[in-house]
């Protein structure tokens, strides 16, 4: 696969999980890529893995992304290596998952800065120059809880509907500079963290203090009685990162087995 030959592509919060399934779908795909986490561990091997993916050129960043020093630093990382960036893939994120009068300030802060901050930091560091260039992919990755109201994720979806409502606004304002805004909205994925809570050890089931298994609850609540899978995700954002998806702007895109339609 070759849809994404000759595009420069960012990628936040990389080093595992749904960034990296993104990082290597878009390398599979022939961009070159700068990817980012707010640490620096495995960002080399990353790198080479995506190379070896497919990816003619690949750098890694270490930055905190929700400042804005961070966030102009990766920038300027990516225009060292490659001189421009036509994808920008706002993923980076992770918020404290607790019932809402549980959180202290610190918590509900540090889950506005990682979701919230880090995309509106990256955004306004990355546009200037697509809009300079009349062409341009911002994608959001959001999060399905903000329409079905998980439990504990009340913090969490503050910041994520942040996130989703943040391209509304953006794509109405610069749709005519030839940049587009989209969110992916993931269900549950099927993430290395979740992959571990899998288990049917009643040690592991304690240490998530889960009371329902994990396979039980997509069973009652996703129609497809499944998890969706990291590189499915990955898939959609390689679409609208795509020449093909140049009508589609200003979205939120769901990707969840049918547990959530409009």
């Amino acid at each position: 696969m070759a849809g994404l030959s000759g595009k420069i592509a960012v990628v936040t919060g990389a080093a595992r999980g749904i960034g990296k399934a993104i990082a290597m779908r878009l390398a599979q795909e022939g961009a070159a890529l700068a990817v980012s986490d707010i640490h620096g561990d495995g960002l080399d091997v990353l790198c080479a893995e995506l190379e070896a993916a497919g990816s003619p050129k690949a750098i890694g960043h270490a930055a905190d992304l929700s400042v804005e020093e961070g966030a102009q630093a990766l920038f300027a990382a990516a225009l060292a290596a490659h001189a421009r960036v036509d994808i920008l893939v706002n993923n980076a994120g992770g918020g404290v998952i607790r019932p809402f009068l549980e959180h202290t300030p610190e918590t509900l802060r540090q889950t506005i800065d990682r979701n919230l901050w880090t995309t509106i930091w990256c955004t306004r560091a990355f546009l200037p120059g697509m809009i300079d260039r009349h062409h341009g992919r911002v994608i959001n990755i959001g999060a399905d809880s903000v329409h079905t109201g998980t439990y504990s994720h009340a913090g969490y979806n503050a910041a994520k509907g942040g996130v989703h409502a943040l391209v509304t606004g953006l794509a109405f304002e610069f749709a005519k500079e030839g940049v587009t805004f989209n969110v992916v909205s993931p269900g549950g994925v099927l993430t290395e963290d979740l992959q571990a809570m899998m288990s049917d050890d009643p040690a592991t089931l304690a240490k998530y203090k889960m009371s329902v298994h994990p396979r039980d609850v997509a069973k009652r609540e996703i129609p497809a009685q499944r998890f969706t899978e990291m590189w499915e995700v990955a898939a959609y954002v390689a679409f609208l990162a795509s020449d093909d998806a140049g009508a589609v702007n200003g979205q939120v895109h769901s990707i969840n087995g049918a547990q959530w339609m409009m």
